[in-house]
């Protein structure tokens, strides 16, 4: 499905992250609407995340940034084998710096992680 680019998108993302910063070029360059969230300051809900796990058709577990402070901090490499989904989206929802990013959510689409193809099929 093409993403309607009249419609905004939400990128959840971190302004120091290069990878967020590649993202948020790659949108520019594609002309698609974005509206820039920033993940640490206002992490997505745990509403918003289960759409966005179920609209990317990953599980929550998924959508961990293992290689992050906060995953190390909290243990989440041992922890999430045990976890729900509804814990994982809480821990999630709790820290921002935890989801794995840049996140996009639109009305009918969600990325977790910038893979220039996929988002080349999902927004363009």
């Amino acid at each position: 499905m093409r993403y309607n680019r009249a419609v905004a998108i939400k990128v959840f993302q971190y302004p120091a992250c290069s990878t967020c910063r590649n993202a948020l070029k790659w949108l520019a360059a594609a002309g698609v609407a974005h509206d820039k969230v920033d993940i640490v300051k206002q992490p997505p809900t745990v509403a918003q995340l289960a759409r966005a796990a179920t609209l990317a058709g990953v599980s929550p577990k998924k959508m961990f940034n293992t290689s992050g402070e906060s995953y190390r901090a909290g243990d989440f490499k041992t922890r999430l084998a045990t976890m729900s989904d509804a814990e994982a989206l809480a821990a999630l929802a709790a820290d921002g710096k935890l989801i794995k990013r840049p996140l996009v959510l639109g009305d009918d689409v969600a990325l977790v992680g910038f893979k220039p193809d996929d988002w080349q099929r999902a927004l363009t």
